[in-house]
């Protein structure tokens, strides 16, 4: 997403080098990982700071986040979700077969275009992009871990209450009563989807972190 804020703390950092550890290990061409966790457990900057390592070491990396894909725009979300009630929230609420489709278009290094939410405005943009010789591609997300196509699958042991706990999470929308709910909805689908994990990542978010 732009314009997205994240924490990062040396955790992040370390959590990101013990992956790199792993994968480095295995990497083939046209390598897919995903990054999976609640919300606010550092997804997003765990799969930065590891595409960074990954580049400074030779690799070229695509980050897709697949908060672009829900089929409810975010301005039409949360009365959708009203409408439909809470039980609605999950998996089916993704565009699976347009991320599907961009994974394809990973594989056969081709041009393609993607969806972009902008969190500012938060309308649905579009940008067009070239994964001829990008050699990796992270896919991180609430429900990333579905994606079968993954050769790692990571899991932030963490969950969202301990990330508000210790200011990890900044959200971009008002967390009332109904956006609770939500989150409680998301976490118990997260959770059963850890299973699928084949690699995990705990750390103590008590540490010194700045924002970016």
């Amino acid at each position: 997403m732009q314009n997205q804020v994240i924490t990062i703390t040396n955790k992040h950092h370390a959590a990101a080098k013990i992956i790199y550890d792993r994968v480095s290990e295995e990497l083939a061409p046209k390598y897919i990982m995903t990054v999976t966790g609640e919300v606010g457990t550092g997804k997003s900057t765990v799969s930065l700071l590891l595409a960074k390592l990954l580049k400074e070491n030779g690799s070229r990396v695509k980050i897709m986040d697949l908060d672009n894909y829900y089929n409810i725009p975010p301005l039409e979300r949360k009365a959708w979700r009203l409408e439909n009630g809470v039980e609605k929230v999950g998996l089916d609420e993704y565009n699976w077969e347009k991320i599907y489709e961009n994974i394809e278009d990973f594989k056969k290094g081709r041009k393609a275009s993607m969806p972009l939410v902008d969190m500012m405005t938060d309308y649905v943009d579009e940008i067009k992009t070239d994964f001829n010789g990008v050699d990796i591609l992270i896919i991180k997300g609430l429900y990333s871990i579905k994606c079968k196509e993954s050769k790692l699958k990571v899991f932030i042991e963490l969950s969202y209450e301990e990330a508000i706990n210790n200011k990890l999470y900044i959200p971009m929308e008002m967390t009332d009563d109904f956006r609770i709910k939500v989150m409680k909805e998301e976490q118990k689908v997260v959770q059963q989807l850890k299973k699928n994990a084949d690699f995990f990542i705990d750390f103590d978010s008590s540490d010194e972190m700045y924002h970016l």
